[in-house]
């Protein structure tokens, strides 16, 4: 198989998965309000989810990469921001029943992101 549609398959993947985790933390927030630290009174878990559906669609739809980064790119800059702050104990980030904060697993997740969609553009301008 081709690395570019390994790549593909991936980066769908991982989006699903991670729909499929961040919903059922949307939901809490919104049955029990509070659980999500808040952006401009907005909780972040709703932006993360708009952030991992936007990214999606322009990816399966081949819109303009720009809307790929945008929503990628914000949802990194709140995730690190709430990385570091869970560092420096300002924010308490939602945990899972583990105990790791999701904050650091968001930023993972759409740090590979970023990282999957600059390759598959890098392996399209090859060919």
């Amino acid at each position: 198989m081709k690395l570019k549609k390994v790549l593909h398959i991936i980066l769908i993947l991982i989006f699903v998965l991670s729909i499929l985790g961040a919903s059922s933390l949307v939901y809490d927030e919104f049955i029990n309000e509070s659980i999500c630290p808040k952006i401009f009174n907005i909780p972040a878990c709703y932006i993360i989810m708009g952030c991992f559906i936007m990214p999606l669609l322009g990816h399966l739809l081949k819109w303009n990469n720009y809307i790929y980064f945008i929503g990628t790119g914000l949802a990194f800059s709140i995730a690190l921001y709430g990385t570091t702050s869970q560092l420096l104990e300002i924010v308490q980030c939602p945990k899972t029943s583990t105990g790791i904060p999701m904050c650091f697993i968001s930023l993972s997740i759409f740090t590979s992101l970023i990282f999957l969609k600059i390759m598959l553009l890098k392996i399209k301008k090859q060919i």
